[in-house]
C-alpha cells in the first residue's frame, strides 16, 4: 500500500509528467474558450519546461546530492572484504569496482539487482562483464533478488551481517543508500562513482541531459523523503 502510494507521488512528480500536465491543462481551457487561464498555464508550462531543463538548475538540485560524499581519499579500505556494486547501472559504476579490485586483489565483489524486463538478471549480467574484464569468477557473489536499494541492504545484512563492505554506486544514488545500508544496522564505506556534474565553459539550455539530471534528483530527493516517513511511522 505505502509502496504504492510512493510510486504513485513519484509519478506526479516527476518533471516530465508534471510539465505535460501543465500543457495539457492549458489545452483543456482553450478547448473551452478560456484564453485568459490558458494562457497564464501556458507560460506557466514554458517556463517550468526552461528551468527544468538548463544547467544552473539541475546542478542546483544534484549537487547536494553529489557533494555528500564525494571526498572519500583519506578513508581507509585496505582490509575490507566485500566491493558491493549496486545493480541497475553496470556501465556507469564498473569502472570504479575495477579499480577497487586490482587494489583490493583478495575482496569479493557482490553483484545484485533482478531481471525485471530483462532477460537476465542485473547481478547476471554484471557478473559476465566482470569476467569478461578479467575479474576471477570466484570472486563474483551473485544477489540476484533483490528488486530495490531497500530489498539489497535487507540481502547483504544476511550475507555479511556487521562486517564492513564497500558500496559503489552512482553518486547522486550514494546519501539514500548510505541512509538505506545503514538503517539495517550495516557498516557501508561510500565510494561513489559516474558524476552528473560536469565541469563545463558555459551554461546550456533546453538541454535533455539536464532534464534527466532533474529528474533523478527529484527521485532522490523523493525517495530520502520517504524513508524520513517510513521511520516516523515504525
Amino acid at each position: 500500500m505505502l509502496f504504492s502510494l510512493k510510486k504513485f507521488i513519484s509519478f506526479f512528480l516527476e518533471p516530465f509528467t508534471f510539465g505535460f500536465l501543465v500543457l495539457l491543462l492549458a489545452f483543456i481551457f482553450l478547448l473551452f474558450n478560456n484564453y485568459k487561464k490558458a494562457k497564464s498555464i501556458l507560460f506557466v508550462g514554458l517556463i517550468f519546461i526552461f528551468l527544468i531543463s538548463n544547467s544552473l538548475f539541475s546542478n542546483f538540485l544534484i549537487s547536494p546530492l553529489e557533494n555528500q560524499y564525494k571526498n572519500q581519499k583519506n578513508v581507509d579500505i585496505s582490509k575490507v572484504e566485500y566491493i558491493l556494486l549496486l545493480g541497475g547501472d553496470f556501465e556507469s559504476r564498473a569502472y570504479e569496482v575495477i579499480k577497487l579490485s586490482l587494489k583490493l586483489k583478495d575482496a569479493k565483489i557482490i553483484t545484485s539487482g533482478y531481471a525485471g524486463k530483462m532477460m537476465i538478471s542485473d547481478a547476471l549480467y554484471a557478473k559476465n562483464e566482470l569476467i569478461s574484464l578479467g575479474i576471477n569468477e570466484n570472486r563474483i557473489i551473485m544477489q540476484e533478488k533483490p528488486k530495490d536499494t531497500i530489498e539489497e541492504s535487507k540481502s547483504i545484512k544476511k550475507l555479511l551481517n556487521n562486517k564492513p563492505f564497500i558500496l559503489v554506486t552512482s553518486a547522486y544514488h550514494m546519501p539514500r543508500a548510505m541512509k538505506i545500508f545503514q538503517m539495517q544496522g550495516l557498516n557501508p564505506i561510500a565510494v561513489p562513482t559516474d558524476f552528473a556534474v560536469k565541469e563545463q565553459k558555459s551554461n546550456s539550455y533546453l538541454n535533455v541531459k539536464d532534464l534527466r539530471k532533474v529528474s533523478i534528483a527529484i527521485h532522490e530527493y523523493i525517495g530520502l523523503a520517504w524513508l524520513k516517513v517510513k521511520d516516523i511511522l515504525n
